[in-house]
């Protein structure tokens, strides 16, 4: 878990690093393959071993670290993160 924390610390608190430039993809049951994708610029918190988003009607939902299964720079394509045994899933 303390590669995705330094991975969001790099984004979120680095001068190189926009947050809207990465999309997190992580285990949502009920959306489509049970994954969800959204841009990094939606997060609105950052915890030790997970992060918040909105989700309908303004309400935080709180994703842990280990439902996350990929950081990708979407203008580098870069991956940041894989976790393809989860991917697979």
């Amino acid at each position: 878990m303390n590669e995705i924390k330094n991975i969001f610390n790099k984004i979120f608190w680095g001068r190189r690093e926009k947050p809207e430039d990465f999309t997190i993809t992580f285990i949502h049951r009920g959306a489509p393959s049970n994954l969800k994708k959204i841009s990094a610029s939606s997060i609105k918190q950052v915890g030790p071993s997970w992060f918040t988003i909105l989700s309908g009607d303004e309400e935080q939902a709180q994703i842990p670290f280990h439902r996350i299964v990929e950081i990708r720079n979407i203008k580098t394509e870069e991956i940041l993160y894989c976790n393809k045994r989860k991917l697979s899933k």
